[in-house]
């Protein structure tokens, strides 16, 4: 083998065990949470902003409802040697309906309504902010609730051909007082009895910036900074703030991106 040959395939050799030694756990598409683990002193970086990577080497990133359609990794290892890592992400089709016909009121709420929600919705980013060192990240979701899931993760209604704000979590169906529990552990790190569209609110930090909100709560059974354990019981299901019937709104983010609940979780059992 000529000497050229030899560099090659070294070459070659090296960059396919820089590229097997990230590992990656999830489906690049709109909305998913990719779990990634690399060895210990490899830097991350999504995005232009570097990654918190746990003491066993394990990060996460989140891909919202409209991600473009590539996404780029970056790693740079121990040594300092800089490697790329794109990725297709695949594009997903959301139910999309139009409504006519609607009172302009309805369309256009009053402004204080608008402000007072305003006030809230930056409570609740404010919440999401942090990027706590938990690896409650990487556990096996389970589902907060089991019931008849009525509302799905991406769709969205047009009023008067006016967009409303596309719906971002899953909803599930259940009598008022029914229980909810913890689908993973956490830090709670938001708690509000009754905001303006959410109603009864809470929100749980699972670490390093992803996290669970759950809305319109007849009642919360924690409170803000306990320690949370997958499966405790947190909350109770209600109709409060803009709900038409009593059910839980599970709602996921990594910090400001909204992603699906629905894709971290097995289908939903039977009843």
């Amino acid at each position: 083998m000529k000497l050229q040959q030899l560099i090659a395939l070294v070459l070659f050799m090296l960059a396919s065990m820089a590229s097997s030694a990230l590992e990656l756990t999830g489906k690049w598409q709109q909305g998913a949470v990719i779990i990634g683990k690399v060895p210990l002193g490899t830097r991350v970086e999504y995005r232009g902003k570097q990654l918190q990577i746990s003491a066993t080497g394990q990060f996460v990133i989140g891909l919202g409802r409209d991600a473009e359609k590539a996404a780029t990794l970056v790693t740079v290892d121990s040594a300092g040697a800089r490697q790329e890592h794109r990725f297709d992400v695949k594009a997903r089709t959301y139910n999309i309906q139009k409504i006519t016909g609607v009172p302009q009121q309805t369309v256009e709420p009053d402004p204080a309504q608008v402000e007072r929600a305003k006030r809230e919705a930056q409570m609740a980013a404010d919440a999401r902010k942090g990027d706590l060192p938990l690896t409650f990240f990487a556990q096996k979701f389970a589902w907060p609730l089991i019931g008849p899931v009525t509302g799905v993760y991406g769709s969205q209604r047009f009023y008067n051909g006016v967009p409303n704000s596309p719906h971002y979590g899953v909803d599930i169906a259940k009598p008022i007082g029914t229980p909810v529990k913890a689908p993973a552990g956490g830090v709670v790190t938001l708690v509000h009895p009754d905001m303006f569209f959410s109603g009864g609110t809470l929100i749980i930090d699972h670490g390093h910036g992803l996290s669970s909100t759950f809305i319109h709560l007849s009642d919360v059974l924690v409170k803000k900074g306990d320690a949370i354990t997958q499966g405790q019981i947190i909350a109770k299901v209600g109709k409060t703030g803009r709900a038409t019937g009593p059910h839980l709104d599970w709602r996921m983010n990594w910090f400001e991106e909204r992603v699906d609940p629905q894709l971290l979780v097995e289908p939903m059992p039977a009843e």
